[in-house]
């Protein structure tokens, strides 16, 4: 359900920098359903990627074989994400907080003995800053929402609206954050994420349990469509291909 509903809302003709794992699902999911024209962009330097299956890392050969381009990594940076050409960044978090800030670093508050060493930033903090739209893909509980990361790897929305502006941060931060549960939006006037939609068979109840802040509800909330046979027919063919 979250490599689907991430790859809905992935629109035709969009540049889109992927990252490894259901990122890299969703948007080739996307790219063999409703968004031929979809432009994958890795951190390795490949633009314009078509895997005939699901690539293994961001080295895998087929994203170079198949890619429109192949730059430098300091290009993809430099040329590309910096100055907002790329319209739509995916990332994960092992802490999310109510404002869309991302935990990749530690886990406690001594950074120097922390309770968990994270494998850290490496180009979120510029994705996060960048992109002109961030979507947030992780699980959904109370140890990964938390009201204030112990740390702040990525910038999402600070300490609410207006922070991304004060930073002079290019992009538009997180917009969406696609979890197990449901998706979550930030308010229009707060910048605090908010339930916007719920999957199938979940409830509200479930999602705020699965929260370490006072979740607010939005007055639209509405479902999440369950997935048709086309698309999981896809996707399986995408995780079938990769074996």
């Amino acid at each position: 359900m979250m490599s689907i509903a991430a790859a809905r809302v992935l629109g035709n003709g969009q540049r889109c920098f992927v990252g490894i794992g259901l990122p890299s699902t969703a948007a080739n999911l996307a790219r063999r359903t409703h968004a031929p024209d979809l432009v994958l962009i890795y951190e390795s330097g490949t633009l314009g990627s078509k895997p005939d299956r699901l690539p293994a890392s961001i080295g895998d050969g087929i994203l170079a074989e198949t890619a429109d381009a192949v730059i430098s990594v300091p290009e993809v940076f430099n040329y590309w994400l910096q100055p907002g050409r790329i319209d739509v960044g995916f990332l994960g978090a092992a802490q999310l907080d109510k404002f869309g800030n991302i935990n990749t670093t530690v886990i406690g508050d001594d950074y120097a003995n922390p309770k968990v060493r994270l494998p850290g930033a490496g180009g979120a903090p510029e994705i996060a800053a960048s992109c002109r739209e961030v979507f947030v893909v992780v699980r959904q509980s109370k140890r990964s929402f938390v009201d204030k990361v112990d740390f702040v790897t990525s910038v999402g929305h600070g300490s609410g609206k207006g922070d991304r502006e004060r930073l002079g941060l290019r992009g538009a931060g997180p917009t969406l954050v696609i979890t197990d549960l449901g998706i979550l939006r930030p308010d229009p006037e707060t910048s605090e994420l908010v339930l916007s939609q719920l999957h199938e068979g979940v409830e509200v109840e479930q999602v705020r349990e699965a929260t370490g802040w006072d979740l607010k509800v939005s007055p639209q909330l509405s479902r999440t469509e369950a997935p048709t046979e086309a698309e999981l027919a896809t996707l399986r063919a995408l995780k079938e291909a990769g074996k």
